[in-house]
């Protein structure tokens, strides 16, 4: 089922299976989800009060936040 989905985290989360690191995608935008793939370094210089969509070239868009008391991760 497709969602839109509200993400603030710029970067993976780190989980340790034993003495291996495997790293989660944090950001929504790896093409090896769940895990990172490094994709986030794109959102790095993103203004937290936009919105944005980026498309399958990886190219960031802006758009109004239509979607304002959406859940999300800081609801």
């Amino acid at each position: 089922m497709p969602r839109i989905v509200k993400r603030f985290r710029q970067e993976p989360f780190e989980v340790k299976a034993g003495a291996e690191s495997v790293w989660i995608c944090g950001c929504g935008l790896s093409s090896n989800m769940p895990y990172c793939d490094g994709t986030h370094d794109i959102t790095k210089d993103e203004d937290p009060k936009k919105l944005y969509w980026y498309d399958e070239d990886d190219t960031r868009h802006e758009t109004a936040d239509a979607f304002r008391g959406m859940k999300s991760e800081q609801s």
